[in-house]
């Protein structure tokens, strides 16, 4: 990747989930357990991190799971470990947010369910949504063509960095 293009080093990123954290331990009001779901692979890395500064500030249970998809068929997905969200709060993770349709497509497992509360949570959020949904928890928004896509960085489980990749 090539560095004039970066728009997040890795100590920024830090600096972001370490920000989100906090904005979340405030939001809490009278959960009994709070239940990060990462999109597969870097909502993952972002859940997790995100969940041990977390730990820091709050006194709740703390959990992770995993949503799988489909790659041919956003309609297809699954969520690892199986578990009962009935009554969770949940924040859904992932790392970019282009249009909306992946976090979209996310819920519809989740709906299966009766969660007490759902939030969603992005690295990077860009101004092209197409679909209803808005992310409550970001990192970073930023403003950029169509033509661009931006991409997260992830080394040894780390967010070591985002990038604008143009595709003029």
């Amino acid at each position: 990747m090539e560095e004039n293009n970066k728009i997040l080093t890795k100590e920024e990123a830090l600096e972001k989930m370490h920000r989100m954290a906090l904005e979340i331990a405030e939001s809490i009001e009278d959960e009994k357990s709070l239940l990060f779901i990462g999109i597969k692979n870097s909502g993952m890395v972002i859940a997790s991190k995100i969940a041990e500064f977390l730990k820091n500030y709050i006194q709740i249970p703390i959990s992770i799971a995993q949503l799988k998809f489909d790659k041919e068929d956003l309609r297809i997905s699954n969520i690892q470990p199986e578990i009962n969200i009935t009554d969770q709060e949940i924040i859904l993770v992932d790392d970019v947010s282009n249009s909306g349709r992946t976090l979209l497509y996310a819920l519809k497992p989740l709906l299966e369910f009766l969660p007490k509360k759902i939030q969603t949570l992005v690295m990077v959020e860009r101004m092209h949504k197409i679909y209803p949904v808005k992310s409550d928890f970001v990192g970073l928004s930023i403003a950029t063509t169509k033509n661009d896509f931006v991409k997260l960085s992830i080394e040894k489980e780390e967010v070591v960095g985002a990038y604008i990749i143009s595709n003029n």
